[in-house]
């Protein structure tokens, strides 16, 4: 044995508690295994283990040391992992939450097509607006449109999302096109209640100079919502004015079911992610999913600039 082996041999007599525990597990003497820990102590220098008839006692030294054979050891048996993933074909269970929206126009489509690719697996869909514990709530994978505050958990970027202003013909043609987004101020504005700045605070900008700014607009109305698609339909029903993902709305804009107004100076835009908590090891799994949904992002994006 070299000095490398002989490390992972004291991980795995202080893991498994005993020295005759450990002879089992990798197929030595009793007398061999101690004997390898004896010189591994006599080459670094350092007492690592006070022997006793009934446990192990690890030294300040020995406690250094098993906390970095514990790392090597994790190191190894996540490259075996990885490529024994990468050689066979994925397979058990991924939780995977996503925003409303998303999900009904885009990821559940996509969820399927991955599913007919890996069909070993298998996917948990959980649609919802508010944003989940990921580990407590046992999510492996999220799909988050907002601001990421959160450090603990690992993003990738899928695409920007531009939000867009529109109401009805109908709803237009008697209460007029609002210019400015100061005119909102009489217009019935439809609200989604988990808007990130604030459900009756609508984001506008302005060019000063070379610049721009971005200001709010206070509106008010006589509908609110957690569910925007609530929201589109009581605007396709002439109700009011709403302001939501364009994705919610394209193919209705380009009916002509819904109108765009102020396109020139909405100023919502925010990114979308998918996110996992942090971990030393992604499962090939997540890794090949995330790959999935970017990639269908990247087909769909037309629908989100």
């Amino acid at each position: 044995m070299n000095v490398a082996d002989k490390i992972l041999l004291f991980h795995t007599v202080v893991k498994t508690g005993s020295f005759s525990h450990a002879a089992i597990r990798i197929g030595m003497t009793n007398s061999v295994v101690s004997k390898h820990i004896s010189q591994l102590e006599q080459h670094l220098g350092v007492k690592l283990l006070h022997r006793t008839t009934r446990k192990l006692q690890l030294t300040e030294a020995g406690q250094l040391l098993y906390q970095h054979a514990h790392d090597v050891d994790q190191s190894v048996a996540n490259a075996v992992k990885a490529v024994t993933e990468v050689s066979s074909e994925p397979t058990g269970k991924i939780c995977l939450s996503v925003p409303v929206i998303s999900g009904e126009f885009l990821i559940a489509d996509l969820v399927a097509e991955f599913c007919r690719s890996y069909p070993k697996l298998k996917i948990e869909l959980r649609l919802e607006d508010h944003q989940v514990d990921l580990v407590a709530a046992g999510v492996d994978l999220a799909i988050r449109t907002a601001s990421l505050p959160d450090s603990s958990l690992i993003a990738k970027l899928l695409v920007q999302s531009k939000w867009v202003v529109s109401a009805s013909p109908e709803y237009l043609a008697r209460h007029g096109i609002p210019l400015t987004p100061q005119e909102l101020l009489s217009h019935n504005c439809l609200t989604y209640t988990y808007m990130e700045t604030g459900s009756n605070d609508w984001i506008f900008r302005e060019k000063k100079g070379e610049s721009e700014n971005e200001y709010s607009i206070k509106v008010e109305g006589n509908i609110s919502s957690n569910n925007q698609i609530a929201l589109k339909n009581a605007a396709l029903s002439g109700d009011g004015v709403i302001y939501t993902p364009k994705l919610l709305v394209y193919e209705d804009l380009k009916a002509g079911r819904l109108q765009e107004v102020l396109a020139d100076v909405s100023g919502k835009q925010l990114p979308i992610y998918a996110v996992y908590p942090y971990s030393k090891y992604l499962p090939e799994k997540i890794r090949l999913l995330i790959d999935f949904i970017a990639a269908g992002y990247a087909k769909n994006a037309l629908y989100f600039r």
